[in-house]
């Protein structure tokens, strides 16, 4: 099917419009400001016109559910988030809705008052509401996995620092927001540096977008869609749809995969493994102080880096000393991390309350919420406790080694 650009582009002085005819169906493509009043208030004034039969919006499941129901985080089930690994999404989703708690709190606005009037419209008047953005955990698993591992610490940074710092949120991120959403101006920084990073993070997700749209063509009878979308997606978003996506199921799947690590990155943990053990087998060989000394020097600093860890997270006297007892054991073992461990300890410990996960929402927006409320603090004993056990394989790895070739 060709596209017939002929219709005029349209533009309000704030809300930027694109509009593509596909024969007798059109797709009206409107560019918002995630913070303006006045982006919602356009949103309405068209869908208040009756000209649409359904309204396409910048949200994936997880991110509607959370919009429309806020308080959705306070039903999670904590221990199947650690023991499925998902606790490090789970904290990232939690640092977003900080940061944009901090938008709210400093400029008297709600992020997405576009979309959320888009929903409200769209029920007004009975539309189909069209959710087109791919799953923020996974954007945020392609955006990990797309650069190297020397980079990853800074994106965590990035996104953390976002909660533990105490300045304003500057102009310049203002106007930021205003072309993109707030996946965008958290990782401005590194998207405007990397291709790498812009890709997934931006890209990706114009074309994701464009193919919901193609798939929603195909698989429906909408004849008039309004696209509510950031306006740094527009022409992302208004290329992919002038060319037309053919195959938008298979362009969606491929959109959708997490990029698997390289084959003999599979096998790495165990190859550590193997010398660790191997180190000790030599130690003990040429004699028993040796062999003592070396699995000394494993346990002291495997497990003081994740007792470390676990202490910068204020964990409870009782959760440090496992950690430590833990760490040196679990690092032996590939499948079983001692994040986990430290986490059912401190959860066993210190049980969180119904109230700390009702306030998960604004204790989060503070620094010291994450370490008082008792979810969260059991999310960062999880991810610190890990790092520093990490940190510590390899320090002590290097340290039985070097004992060994002195």
């Amino acid at each position: 099917m060709q596209l017939n650009n002929d219709e005029p582009k349209v533009e309000s002085s704030a809300e930027p419009i694109e509009i593509i005819q596909r024969g007798e169906r059109k797709i009206t493509l409107l560019g918002t400001a995630h913070i303006s009043k006045a982006s919602a208030d356009k949103v309405i004034e068209l869908l208040d016109s009756n000209e649409f039969d359904a309204v396409a919006i910048e949200l994936c499941p997880s991110r509607h559910n959370a919009l429309i129901n806020p308080d959705a985080m306070s039903k999670m089930d904590l221990f199947k988030v650690i023991r499925e690994g998902q606790a490090s999404m789970v904290a990232a989703s939690l640092a977003l809705g900080a940061y944009q708690q901090r938008l709210a709190d400093q400029f008297g606005i709600k992020p997405g008052q576009e979309m959320c009037a888009a929903i409200k419209s769209a029920q007004k008047h009975h539309l189909d509401v069209l959710l087109i953005d791919r799953e923020i955990g996974t954007t945020l698993k392609r955006v990990y996995k797309s650069v190297p591992w020397w980079k990853r610490f800074s994106i965590v940074s990035s996104l953390f620092g976002s909660v533990v710092t105490r300045q304003e949120v500057s102009e310049d991120e203002i106007e930021k927001l205003k072309q993109g959403d707030i996946l965008e101006s958290t990782f401005s920084q590194f998207s405007e540096e990397a291709n790498d990073i812009y890709i997934p993070l931006v890209d990706e997700r114009d074309r994701y977008m464009a193919a919901r749209i193609e798939q929603e063509l195909i698989n429906t009878e909408h004849k008039n869609i309004l696209v509510v979308i950031g306006a740094g997606h527009l022409k992302g978003m208004k290329k992919y749809l002038d060319n037309s996506i053919i195959d938008p199921d298979q362009t969606i799947e491929q959109l959708d995969h997490i990029p698997e690590a390289r084959s003999w990155w599979k096998f790495l943990p165990w190859i550590i493994i193997a010398l660790i053990i191997s180190g000790f087998i030599i130690g003990f060989s040429r004699n028993t102080d040796l062999g003592l000394d070396l699995v000394k020097d494993w346990i002291l600093i495997n497990g003081g880096l994740a007792a470390i860890g676990a202490t910068l997270a204020l964990a409870h006297p009782i959760t440090i000393l496992g950690t430590f007892l833990a760490a040196p054991l679990t690092s032996l073992n590939p499948m079983v991390g001692v994040g986990m461990a430290a986490a059912a300890i401190e959860s066993v410990i210190r049980k969180p309350s119904v109230g700390d996960f009702e306030r998960l929402r604004t204790d989060t927006v503070h620094w010291k919420g994450w370490w008082t409320n008792r979810v969260t603090r059991i999310l960062l004993i999880f991810i610190l406790s890990s790092l520093g056990s990490g940190a510590g394989t390899y320090i002590a790895g290097f340290r039985i080694f070097g004992k060994l070739a002195s």
